[in-house]
């Protein structure tokens, strides 16, 4: 087992893989599973090893993941590594089969990038292809009426002795927002005091 070890060591020292890949619409570089795997097979063909690659299915909390697992060997020991993907529910442009190799391909580099000591910490995601979603501002309805208007409909909400929780919400967004300190604000005050006497 010593000896495995050592030979991985010196792939791991020796390994130069580039970040070949270009994100165009992020803009950044990266690298991906073939990128490691064309790098280090000169390496492990140097120390009499090899590399098999192999992926399974696995169902949890109701999502598919890919379990991608890297085995390295000399002829007698192995060293392996694992790394989980999650499949996407589903992605545009793409068929079952495609969104599976997707997942697939991403498990397998991070399985690769764990066996080889390869930090892709300040990578960002390969896969994140996608133009930027513009988030669509959130509506903010702005307050049509007059204050006469307000007041008007609060005093018919008083006299209607609608339910208490209703008028408070009423009273406290159209009045004590906008009119704190007004003569306004102390009209509805003794409006809103009145009904609060009569209803208890």
């Amino acid at each position: 087992m010593k000896e495995i070890n050592n030979k991985l060591l010196a792939v791991q020292q020796a390994l130069k893989a580039p970040k070949s890949q270009y994100n165009e619409f992020n803009k950044f570089n990266y690298r991906n599973a073939e990128d490691i795997l064309e790098a280090v097979k000169p390496l492990l063909a140097a120390q009499g090893l090899t590399l098999t690659l192999s992926d399974q299915m696995e169902y949890i909390g109701q999502r598919y993941y890919i379990k991608a697992t890297a085995t390295l060997s000399d002829g007698e020991d192995t060293i392996t590594a694992t790394a989980y993907a999650r499949e996407d529910e589903s992605r545009a442009g793409m068929s079952e089969s495609q969104v599976t190799g997707c997942s697939s391909s991403y498990a397998r580099k991070y399985c690769l990038n764990g066996l080889f000591c390869i930090d892709d910490g300040k990578d960002s995601d390969s896969f994140n292809n996608k133009k930027p979603v513009q988030q669509p501002q959130q509506h903010v309805p702005v307050e049509t009426r007059s204050k006469e208007e307000i007041l008007r409909d609060f005093c018919t909400a008083h006299k209607a002795t609608e339910p208490k929780d209703k008028l408070l919400g009423f009273y406290k967004y159209y009045c004590a927002k906008q009119w704190s300190g007004t003569f306004d604000m102390n009209t509805a005050e003794r409006l809103y005091s009145g009904w609060g006497r009569k209803s208890n």
